[in-house]
């Protein structure tokens, strides 16, 4: 994973631990002031989230507990591989794009950031710039060039 990948989950991770638990936990017990517990939809509502908080508590400190953590400013490298900001041009249509690399748990495609296990990663993992891209898109096969790839 990237350092600000990590960085967001830790963050996240704080969020749940210091915000979320403590309201939930209230929530419950408020929810419990109001007598049966068995038909008390407050109730069930609040244990239901902590429940959702812990288990992604526990997948985040997961995450990164096993993570191995890159910086993509410190790699020198004329081929794409992890952490790599590529721009590429769908061969087709001309129309540019661009995407970096990242790990699973940090992916974003609105932010432009794609796991390195989609389609497109793998199709560009190794490649260097002026080569092309094959990709197996539900719409059908795609073609990119890779314009341009950094690291920052």
């Amino acid at each position: 994973m990237t350092v600000l990948g990590a960085e967001k989950l830790r963050e996240e991770l704080k969020r749940l631990k210091s915000v979320e638990r403590p309201r939930i936990v209230e929530a419950i017990s408020v929810a419990r002031e109001h007598g049966d517990l068995s038909e008390n939809a407050e109730y069930h509502a609040a244990k239901e989230q902590q429940s959702f908080n812990e288990g992604r508590i526990k997948e985040l400190e997961t995450s990164l507990s096993s993570a191995e953590i890159i910086d993509p400013s410190r790699i020198q490298s004329s081929k794409v591989v992890f952490g790599a900001t590529v721009t590429v041009a769908d061969v087709e249509t001309d129309e540019e794009a661009t995407y970096q690399i990242v790990g699973v748990d940090e992916a974003d495609l609105d932010q432009g950031m794609i796991s390195i296990t989609s389609p497109m990663a793998r199709g560009m993992i190794g490649k260097e710039e002026g080569d092309q891209v094959q990709v197996h898109a539900p719409g059908g096969l795609r073609r990119f060039e890779i314009i341009e790839i950094h690291y920052r």
